[in-house]
């Protein structure tokens, strides 16, 4: 316990903050790129393969960021 400092708190909060941020501008980038509303196609229209494809390139996204952030 005596490793601990207030600072750690902090940077892992600004960090966090940092990542969601990015992948929220990333994700907002493919969503205007698309011909189609991603939202719309899989909520309303209930496009299973494109959920699973959003949700891999968002779990590939975000192991990215953070590799870089941290």
């Amino acid at each position: 316990m005596n490793d601990f400092h207030p600072g750690y708190i902090l940077n892992a909060l600004v960090y966090s903050v940092l990542g969601i941020l990015i992948f929220v501008i990333a994700f907002v980038i493919i969503d205007k790129m698309t011909p189609y509303h991603l939202w719309k196609e899989i909520v309303h229209e209930h496009n299973t393969a494109l959920a699973i494809l959003i949700g891999a390139m968002s779990i590939g996204m975000c192991i990215i960021i953070a590799a870089a952030v941290h």
